[in-house]
């Protein structure tokens, strides 16, 4: 979450003049909008008229080009009193380098905007943000949210309130109460709060999982502290997976939410609540086009925990997996280059338990088709400990069916690590040694082979000399002969499963 202490005319001066620029470029986008909606109704008739001008068929024609929008006025009207605007108040360690000027008296310049909705980006520069060690300076943000029951319970996100000393909600008719935070949880960045009121509107929640892409949505928020503030767009993408360690399947749309949004409702033209907005992709700070909404079957789930005991429980499957590429699939025998391959799989957790081997490509989980690596951790992280699940299992050229009972995540959800090294062109290009009995017993291994020298397509790949391989295309080699009889039966690559210091990655190589 960034926040920011606002201080200075010179600040205010520069907040005025970035809103005249707003207001200037929303003019001109509003007459580029009306001139394309002129020109699309005008396309279908002119179209008409020339294929048949002396027909009676041109008319209907025309009509059933014409595709009604939906009313947003009317979703905005109905539940924009149920979503409120929030206040933070709070401390953070301000670098001892950063110098006076307009960003506020001993604050750095921070090039993410001025409101928490920025951590996402955050999260590439370190800890604190790339921000040494400093004093403590009281800090402010905004962020929206929506009420979910009368007697005041409000869901928003986790990064909007995290490091909060006071949060304060403001309702549509402007009264304000100070909120207190049920619970958080940043795996989701679903946060719930709750103020003491009575008789207050709520918004009805739909299905996220019925939503389709290219869908009307409706964005209702605060940005940049504008209240009820109502964007509009389509469903982009579905099931969106974000480099971050949240797990989250979300909504991706083209709806316009900025700094402050964070936390406020997606609705579909049904006036339904079917996300949260969470996320944005921007090379400036501002929106441009990607945002990203937390799915509401998964807030819900979240917001039910919390209510229940204060906090959220998580999944857990036990493995690490890695993206399935063309490589990868031709090495196994796969069809297309879809799934998550299975890279380690954590002694005693749930997934060595039913059976999961490296090597194992999942293609389904509970009937869901799994396309992406990052499906797999997405499905089980929104999932409850002790769920039984089973799933689709692809091993040496056949499907296979497992099924696994969900251990506790306790924060520690299975990685995603991503396996896209670059393939060669030629031979193998290993020189390859047994493991001496120390070699085995200081590495923990019970067999393998020391890669002394990589060469050609291995070196290409990114395979190393110091690494210890462990299996090719998922079948285990403890001698050289057992590489050449497996490498001899692959027509154009291989898939290497390398022990590499604590780590283990499957690495494709491209035979030629």
């Amino acid at each position: 979450m960034q926040k920011q202490s606002h201080s200075g005319s010179m600040t205010i001066k520069r907040l005025t003049l970035a809103l005249a620029t707003v207001s200037v470029v929303g003019a001109v986008g509003a007459i580029a909008m009306h001139q394309n909606k002129a020109d699309a109704n005008a396309a279908p008739t002119a179209v008409a008229a020339i294929a048949a001008p002396a027909t009676a068929a041109a008319p209907s024609t025309a009509a059933a080009l014409t595709v009604a929008l939906p009313d947003f006025s009317q979703i905005a009207a109905r539940n924009s009193p149920a979503v409120v605007n929030i206040s933070v108040t709070g401390t953070t360690k301000v670098g001892l380098d950063m110098a006076d000027g307009a960003q506020g008296r001993g604050q750095r310049a921070d090039p993410f905007g001025d409101d928490p909705f920025f951590e996402f980006f955050r999260r590439f520069q370190g800890p604190q943000g790339g921000q040494r060690g400093g004093r403590e300076m009281p800090t402010h943000g905004l962020g929206s949210g929506f009420i979910v029951s009368p007697d005041g319970v409000i869901i928003t996100n986790a990064h909007v309130v995290r490091d909060a000393s006071e949060v304060t909600v403001k309702l549509a008719d402007r009264r304000e109460y100070r909120a207190r935070v049920l619970g958080s949880d940043p795996k989701t960045d679903i946060a719930v709060l709750k103020i003491d009121a009575k008789n207050l509107p709520v918004v009805p929640l739909g299905a996220s999982k019925d939503l389709k892409v290219g869908e009307w949505v409706l964005a209702i928020g605060s940005p940049y502290g504008f209240d009820s503030t109502v964007t509009a767009g389509v469903v982009s993408a579905k099931g969106r997976s974000l480099p971050d360690d949240s797990n989250v399947p979300f909504i991706q749309t083209d709806v316009a939410v900025n700094p402050g949004n964070s936390g406020g409702p997606l609705f579909n033209v049904r006036g339904e609540v079917v996300g949260v907005n969470s996320q944005i992709y921007s090379q400036t700070g501002g929106f441009q086009g990607l945002s990203f909404a937390i799915p509401i079957d998964v807030a819900n789930r979240i917001k039910d925990q919390i209510v229940a005991t204060g906090k959220a429980s998580h999944a857990k499957l036990g493995v690490t997996v890695q993206e399935v590429n063309q490589g990868f699939a031709d090495s196994f025998k796969l069809a297309t280059p879809e799934g998550a391959l299975v890279a380690n799989v954590e002694p005693g957790s749930p997934a060595e338990r039913a059976g999961l081997k490296p090597g194992d490509v999942v293609r389904k989980l509970n009937g869901q088709n799994i396309v992406a690596s990052a499906d797999l951790p997405a499905m089980v992280g929104i999932a409850l400990p002790g769920d039984n699940v089973t799933m689709e299992v692809w091993r040496e050229g056949k499907t296979i069916a497992l099924s696994a009972k969900l251990g506790n995540a306790a924060d520690k959800l299975a990685d995603v690590n991503r396996g896209d090294a670059p393939a060669g062109k030629v031979k193998l290009g290993l020189a390859l040694r047994a493991l001496q009995p120390a070699e085995r017993r200081d590495a923990g291994l019970p067999s393998g082979l020391l890669v002394e020298d990589a060469s050609g397509a291995a070196a290409y790949a990114g395979v190393q000399a110091g690494d210890v391989l462990l299996s090719v295309n998922g079948k285990p080699v403890n001698s050289v002969e057992q590489v050449r009889e497996v490498v001899g039966q692959s027509a154009r690559s291989v898939a290497l499963l390398i022990q590499r210091g604590a780590e283990r990655i499957f690495i494709p190589v491209r035979l030629g």
